[in-house]
């Protein structure tokens, strides 16, 4: 039995492979969420540290960390508003359908 063949044929039918088998809308919804990261961790490094309640090399460590799960976060909440906009652009760039939620 050839497993190549049948993947192939299988794969046909089911349209162009997504990656990591996410939807336009759950990729634009990432994107948004890296940025957002990146932006709020831009905004942590300006902001002074407390000596009393902050500061350390733990918190050194984690602040990307925290960053990160707060655009994640932000993002899954609604986010920024850039999400629909990458996914508008994403679908014009498949050649995708029309229609976008």
């Amino acid at each position: 039995m050839d497993i190549t063949a049948s993947s192939t044929a299988a794969a046909g039918t089911a349209g162009p492979p997504r990656p990591h088998g996410k939807t336009a809308a759950e990729t634009a919804q990432s994107f948004e969420a890296v940025f957002v990261g990146q932006i709020t961790k831009m905004m942590m490094d300006t902001a002074e540290v407390s000596d009393t309640f902050g500061g350390g090399h733990g918190e050194e460590m984690f602040r990307g960390v925290l960053a990160e799960q707060l655009g994640t976060v932000i993002a899954k909440g609604g986010g920024i508003g850039l999400a629909p906009i990458v996914m508008q652009e994403i679908v014009r760039l498949q050649g995708g359908a029309s229609h976008v939620d």
